[in-house]
This record gives C-alpha cells, sequence and structure tokens, in this order.
C-alpha cells in the first residue's frame, strides 16, 4: 500500500489530502480534511483500506463527517460497509449507482471478492456543494463508466478527484455492462473546460492535471471506435 501526503495551505484555512492505493485493482482511496474545523470525508474504500484510513483520521484528529463515493464498481467501495458501521459516518453515493451497493454484483460485473451490501444513507446530485468545515466540494455527474459516476471538485484548492471517469493519459472502461461511450465523451469534454492546472486525483494510478490531457475535449476522436 502507498501512501501519500499534501497539506495546502489557503487564505483562510488548511487541506489535509492523503491518497492511499490498495486493493487487487489497486484502487485510491482519498482522505479529505479541514484542519481549522476537523471535519473529514473518506472518498471511496477499496478492499484493505479501512483500518489505516480510520487510523489517519484518529491520527490527525479528525471528526469524519461522510463517506463518498465516486461510483459503485465494487473495488471503490469493498471497505464501506466497515467503514460505515466503525464510524457511525454517513455515506453518499448518486443515485444511480445506488443499486450496486444494495446488492453487490447487480451491475453484472463479476465479483473477485466477496463484497458486503451497503446502504447509502443519502444520493449525490449534479452541482451540489458540499461543505466540509471551509471546504467547498462541488459534486460533477460525469457519467459513462457508470451511470452514476461522480467527480469532486475543489475549486479553490485547484483540484479533481476524479474516479474512473479520468486517468493519467486514459479513462475508465466502458465496455461493462452499465457503461456508456457516448455520455463518457460528454463528460470528459465537461472536465475539459475546467482550469487547466486543475491537480487530478484519478481512482487508479498517478496524478495528471487537466492541461496535461489535452485529448478529453475530443476523447471519442483518441478512444471511440
Amino acid at each position: 500500500m502507498r501512501s501519500e501526503v499534501r497539506i495546502l495551505s489557503g487564505a483562510n484555512f488548511f487541506m489535509i489530502l492523503e491518497i492511499f492505493c490498495s486493493g487487487p485493482a489497486f484502487t485510491n482511496s482519498v482522505l479529505l480534511g479541514c484542519t481549522r474545523s476537523k471535519k473529514a470525508a473518506i472518498i471511496d474504500a477499496p478492499l484493505g483500506s479501512g483500518d489505516i484510513l480510520i487510523e489517519r483520521v484518529e491520527a490527525f484528529g479528525l471528526d469524519l463527517e461522510m463517506l463518498l463515493l465516486t461510483h459503485s464498481h465494487w473495488d471503490h467501495f469493498a471497505d464501506m460497509s466497515y467503514l460505515k458501521k466503525k464510524m457511525r459516518a454517513p455515506l453518499y453515493v448518486h443515485e444511480l449507482d445506488a443499486p450496486n451497493l444494495k446488492k453487490p454484483g447487480a451491475d453484472h460485473l463479476p465479483l473477485l471478492v466477496p463484497i458486503q451490501a451497503v446502504e447509502p444513507t443519502g444520493f449525490l446530485t449534479d452541482g451540489q456543494i458540499i461543505m466540509l468545515g471551509e471546504l467547498r466540494i462541488e459534486v460533477i455527474h460525469t457519467p459513462g463508466h457508470s451511470p452514476g459516476s461522480v467527480c469532486f471538485y475543489l475549486p479553490e484548492k485547484h483540484t479533481l478527484i476524479s474516479g474512473d471517469t479520468l486517468f493519467q493519459g486514459s479513462m475508465g472502461n466502458v465496455n461493462f455492462p452499465t457503461s456508456n461511450p457516448d455520455k463518457m465523451w460528454e463528460s470528459l469534454a465537461l472536465l475539459s473546460k475546467l482550469p487547466a492546472s486543475t491537480r487530478v486525483i484519478p481512482g487508479h494510478g498517478d496524478e495528471t492535471t487537466i492541461g496535461a490531457e489535452s485529448w478529453i475535449s475530443n476523447a471519442k476522436e483518441y478512444f471511440g471506435e
């Protein structure tokens, strides 16, 4: 497992951002924290990430306010049931991806390991603003890889947590049973409008920036049939 720590200063607050990679698909999980309010959120929880995430929340003295999912493929929510019970934190996902949380495998993807079902507390919506202490997080609905895929954008911190919508030099698989290539092209074109300097933390692999992925405004030409 690898972890990365970033503490970025702002005019009125500090942000804690840690990235953890774990599970058989080498999936990234993100811990966000506001040091002024001590509020925290966990974004995605692959298999084997639960205990280290709890350890880091406690090490920073944070109050885990919410659990967030970029989408509901099993490799991103395998430890969410554990975290929800252990930390008594509410869990949010886009409504279109909720069925797979309640019945893992409902998306017709093979489960490589047993996955515990988990009931979402509520649903994320496009354009929704989530306040995590003094951190402002905008929900961007980016269907394509899955119907309810979302990205989490922190405009003041020039940071996008992109899940499996955008990777370094690539994008999420659009050949899965619930994927939609046409919607993916639209979602990537939408992300291309973000500032070029925006730091992108993907669901798998290393970081990139919007500017480094100039192909996303014409993704169909690169990846379409």
